[in-house]
């Protein structure tokens, strides 16, 4: 990969026509460390966050030794960066060729299920491997509820008395009892983990079983962009926040046995940006040449508010409008589909036009594992760059804010204070 310092100097160095990816592998590895050394237990990166080979093998040099996989393709991608790490197959329904596989070619001995039918694949193929079950932990997952941008028990999970009877199957044929739940993608509501482990603890207390482990799943939040006329939520500090949930575990009576942690956003969300260029202006319409089938499907979610930046185009000298004023513009995506329109705005600069680049920060997770070769667009072309998107603000000419890890902010980035208050006759979009 070409290395730049900035997003900044490497759209204006490379002036791209085409998307391109800015890898910050130092962000990583710190995000990365950050969580591993706060976490009492072991930590599984969920590699359906982020599965490119440069992103799985700085995981795993910063420290990260096990994975959370869902399908061959993954189990091949670890083993190609990280031949000696240990997979947890944790997606709750799979193909009985794909549990063959899991257990017999990679040697994975944990797996998840939600399921009775499930569990009856799983002990066939280990009777037909000639395994013994007492080498393999059978993680019931359970239905949670809570509070998140993306919640994942509408098709996974167990009932509590479903998952009793399960942990007790598991337990008369021989298999390693444990529970697991996830509360969601990106975490609202921090009061969701203890929910669950409450929830976990009497599945636990009714079943009567030796519990091998319980795995918390993901959740994590990472920190992204928010509207400039709404309140500053920091997200919360991701050591803080594993220090609260460590005190759940206990409370609820879970340090007793192994801990294991499935993080995603948390360790990837910061490591990447993607430089964009606009296509066209049209009023407070901007089309640019990404999208939701490309880089921007969490922005089109409307869960997510991604950071933008303006990289003005220095080849235009003129420029209509007011360089210290942020707007809320709508953006258009590349594709020929009526559809690829993003739900949030960008706040840019009023000078923005044709031409001009603009770098969207925070895009590490879901935004490479979802892209796709829709009408032939494809974004795969990266760079390394040395500094965390949030501070590139050297001759910043527009910001839409970032969130803070921990306590809000108090000093303001050049342009919110005036984006606080939009220009007359501006309508949320």
């Amino acid at each position: 990969m070409q290395r730049f310092e900035t997003g900044r100097e490497a759209a204006l160095k490379l002036r791209p026509d085409e998307p391109v990816y800015c890898f910050r592998p130092s962000v990583l590895t710190r995000d990365v460390r950050t969580f591993v050394d706060a976490f009492p237990g072991k930590v599984a990166y969920a590699v359906k966050t982020n599965g490119e080979p440069f992103v799985l093998k700085t995981v795993s040099e910063a420290g990260v030794g096990c994975f959370d996989v869902a399908s061959r393709r993954e189990f091949e991608a670890v083993r190609a960066v990280a031949p000696g790490a240990e997979q947890l197959y944790m997606h709750p329904v799979k193909a009985l060729s794909a549990i063959r596989l899991a257990l017999e070619t990679h040697g994975i001995r944990t797996l998840a299920l939600d399921h009775p039918d499930e569990f009856e694949k799983i002990r066939l193929v280990v009777q037909a491997l000639d395994l013994d079950p007492g080498d393999i932990s059978l993680f019931v997952r359970l239905a949670t509820k809570g509070h998140a941008a993306y919640e994942l028990s509408k098709k996974f999970g167990a009932a509590p008395g479903e998952a009793v009877e399960l942990l007790q199957r598991a337990e008369r044929h021989g298999f390693r009892p444990g529970i697991c739940f996830h509360v969601g993608s990106q975490v609202e509501d921090i009061a969701t983990y203890d929910t669950a482990l409450a929830l976990a603890a009497q599945v636990r207390r009714q079943a009567g079983v030796k519990l091998v482990g319980l795995d918390i799943g993901g959740g994590f939040p990472a920190p992204y962009g928010r509207d400039p006329r709404a309140p500053e939520r920091p997200v919360p500090d991701p050591a803080r926040l594993v220090r609260d949930i460590g005190a759940d575990v206990a409370r609820h009576g879970f340090d007793d046995i192994e801990l294991v942690a499935e993080p995603g956003r948390v360790m990837v969300a910061r490591s990447l940006s993607v430089i964009v260029r606009v296509l066209l202006r049209d009023g407070k319409r901007i089309h640019i040449n990404d999208g939701i089938w490309g880089s921007l499907s969490d922005s089109w979610t409307g869960k997510i508010t991604l950071p933008a930046r303006l990289i003005p185009d220095p080849a235009r000298r003129r420029r209509p409008g007011d360089a210290s004023r942020l707007d809320d513009f709508r953006i258009c995506g590349v594709t020929c589909d009526s559809v690829d329109i993003l739900s949030r705005p960008f706040w840019l600069p009023s000078t923005v036009d044709t031409g001009d680049f603009i770098e969207i920060g925070h895009i590490g997770a879901y935004s490479l594992s979802l892209r796709t070769t829709f009408n032939g667009f494809h974004p795969d072309t990266f760079v390394e760059v040395d500094h965390a998107f949030e501070d590139d603000r050297d001759g910043l000419e527009g910001f839409a804010t970032v969130e803070t890890w921990g306590e809000p902010e108090t000093e303001a980035v050049a342009g919110e204070v005036e984006a606080a208050t939009p220009s007359p006759g501006t309508e949320p979009v």
